[in-house]
């Protein structure tokens, strides 16, 4: 990795009171990156003396025009190819801000270095040629940084001069990339019309694009926002060694984020055991004086316990208030690097912080291809290749999503004895056993068997849980059925998503957090109602394959999903109970952070798609599913 530090720059690194932000430019070969990138050097006054002058001599020395690209195609090999091959990191500074900006390959050979340039920035710069326009290239690398989580990006449009500065064409691939980026969920702070070469766009405003009134290039890059400070995010400390150092046993690792000060009670995770900082260890200490009473993100630090308590390496000091998750499994979205792919039940070693386990992967729900942008249901991924996947651990690891802390929420695996790839943690489900329960709660049993209750009522006591996007038609065949099923003596409870939200769920809201509470608390609630003898029918979106895998864990063999398959434009044109609306305008603007993450159940028990089945069939079918008294076991 080349990395440029100018004279500038290196002073900046000590302005600690300006915010530092890492942003990558991406976009396709020869669409302008590196000019665009030299420019912005030339314009910050961040080139070292002479360094213009002396790159324009060799260029006149070598025959071929100066390019502003050669400020950075600092490799010979690049140069004689005319691509860039690694990610080079250049540090300068704007008004407002220290810029590390990241300059990853456009050539869809180097996709993987495109992807380990992009994975260190909070924003991104993609850059679109005006005279080719968008190009395959633009559309993988758009993919990837959605892929990679990052959410603040600008649009560079360059070459205008090429294109005599036309604000049709400009218009034209603004509305077509930002259409593209906002179906990954990405919403661009800005789109720019630019000539790097010239300078137009870069630093200033131009006569050639009058009309425009957007920001510049320099004024984009101070409007976006670093990552929050790591010394400000909750105390992680993953434990690396414990020694014993005369009647001390000394804790030692790498403050990751967050502060510690002596006095301070943490919980060691995932053990859950808590203690106090009793002192932070320094060698040699000055004479007279004291030893360090804080330290923070980044320091390696040795603590001592106020109590004896066995710490072990792997472990994470915490804050009591917000700490890690501890799992034996994990959800996470990985880029795979070894030339044998890895399939559904292969063995690795998945490393998170200072700790490992052993794990098998259990599930690869998707691939994508970086280089076809293809997104494929397979049990295997190949080389360069990203997927979604579940591992189970033989222990468990203490992690963080990514998004909530990226310095513990990434992994990295480890297959046939070499490092093999990495991933981002995207949720940590809840593992199978059944959690622990404090010991003076024992569940009271009821003295009515389920064999009379099944004789009583007609049917087993059992679960409909009712899943599909708004609209689908969920709430029309959970009523059908309650009646169907209550004619005929049966007792039922019926279970409506926004009836609960009204008042047992009214104090969730719709984060991913609060939606899988909001689930969790029907399946606690239906597998109590089916325990009792009655048909708890459930009529939620519940988008998350995960939350309706675990509501299945909860109830038992007596779930039985019905997945109600509607089509979107059929479900669009119908309020949420699944009525039509009077005029169809559209609008899908309530279907907004539902049809987006909905993941369909892969195996539900009943596939029912309303716009083409009757209430009447499908009722009946449903009611095939329902175990009558005979099958009572």
């Amino acid at each position: 990795m080349n990395v440029l530090v100018t004279e500038n720059a290196a002073l900046a690194s000590s302005a600690s009171a300006r915010p530092l932000v890492r942003i990558v430019i991406a976009g396709h070969v020869d669409h302008g990156k590196s000019t665009l990138i030299g420019r912005l050097l030339h314009e910050t006054d961040s080139l070292p003396t002479g360094k213009l002058q002396s790159l324009k001599a060799v260029s006149a020395r070598r025959g071929m025009p100066f390019e502003w690209s050669f400020l950075l195609d600092a490799l010979q090999t690049e140069r004689d190819q005319g691509i860039t091959i690694d990610t080079s990191q250049i540090r300068f500074r704007t008004a407002s801000r220290d810029i590390i900006l990241i300059d990853a390959p456009g050539h869809a050979e180097f996709l993987r270095n495109m992807i380990t340039g992009a994975a260190q920035a909070d924003a991104a710069l993609l850059i679109v040629d005006a005279v080719e326009g968008i190009r395959d290239q633009t559309r993988r690398h758009a993919y990837l940084l959605h892929l990679l989580g990052i959410r603040q990006v600008a649009v560079i449009v360059n070459k205008m001069d090429r294109v005599d500065y036309k604000a049709e064409r400009f218009r034209e691939i603004e509305l077509k990339l930002t259409t593209q980026l906002q179906s990954f969920g990405l919403h661009p702070m800005a789109a720019i019309p630019v000539a790097a070469r010239e300078g137009v766009g870069v630093a200033t405003h131009s006569p050639e694009t009058a009309w425009y009134d957007g920001p510049t290039v320099l004024e984009t890059l101070d409007r976006f926002y670093p990552a929050r400070a790591a010394d400000e995010l909750p105390l992680r400390l993953p434990v690396q060694a414990i020694y014993k150092f005369d009647d001390r046993r000394i804790v030692a690792g790498r403050i990751e984020t967050g502060q510690l000060t002596v006095g301070d009670e943490v919980v060691i995770v995932p053990s859950g055991k808590i203690a106090r900082i009793r002192s932070i260890e320094a060698w040699p200490v000055p004479r007279g004086e004291e030893t360090p009473q804080q330290c923070t993100a980044g320091q390696s630090v040795g603590l001592t316990l106020d109590r004896e308590i066995l710490v072990e390496r792997g472990e994470i000091l915490s804050a009591l208030a917000v700490r890690p998750k501890s799992s034996r499994r994990i959800r996470a979205r990985v880029f795979w690097l070894h030339p044998q792919a890895i399939k559904t039940g292969d063995k690795l070693t998945v490393r998170l912080g200072t700790a490992e386990s052993q794990a098998v992967i259990a599930s690869i729900d998707r691939t994508i291809d970086p280089g076809e942008l293809t997104a494929t249901v397979a049990n295997s991924i190949d080389t360069n290749q990203v997927g979604e996947i579940e591992i189970n651990l033989s222990r468990p690891l203490p992690a963080d999503l990514y998004s909530v802390n990226a310095r513990t929420g990434r992994i990295v695996l480890e297959f046939e004895g070499r490092i093999a790839g990495g991933g981002l943690v995207i949720s940590l489900p809840p593992s199978d056993e059944i959690p622990s329960r404090p010991a003076n709660i024992v569940p009271a049993r009821s003295e009515v068997s389920a064999e009379e209750l099944a004789h009583r009522f007609g049917y087993r006591g059992s679960v409909v849980w009712f899943t599909g996007l708004p609209g689908a038609g969920k709430s029309t065949l959970a009523r059908a059925l309650e009646r169907k099923l209550v004619d005929r003596g049966a007792g039922t409870v019926l279970l409506d998503g926004d009836t609960l939200r009204a008042g047992l769920n009214s104090d969730l809201g719709f984060s991913p957090a609060d939606r899988a509470e909001n689930v969790r608390r029907i399946a606690e609630i239906s597998a109590h109602l089916a325990r009792s003898g009655l048909i708890a029918i459930v009529a939620v979106v519940s988008p998350n394959s995960e939350g309706r895998d675990r509501a299945r864990k909860i109830v038992g063999k007596d779930f039985f999903e019905v997945y109600v398959s509607t089509p979107l434009e059929v479900c669009e044109s119908r309020d949420p109970k699944g009525h039509y609306r009077k005029a169809h305008t559209g609008d899908i603007a309530s279907f907004t952070g539902v049809t987006s993450g909905y993941e369909p159940p892969l195996k539900p028990e009943l596939r029912i798609d309303t716009s083409t089945c009757s209430i009447e069939a499908a009722i009946q079918e449903i009611e095939s599913l329902l175990p009558t008294p005979n099958q009572v076991t």
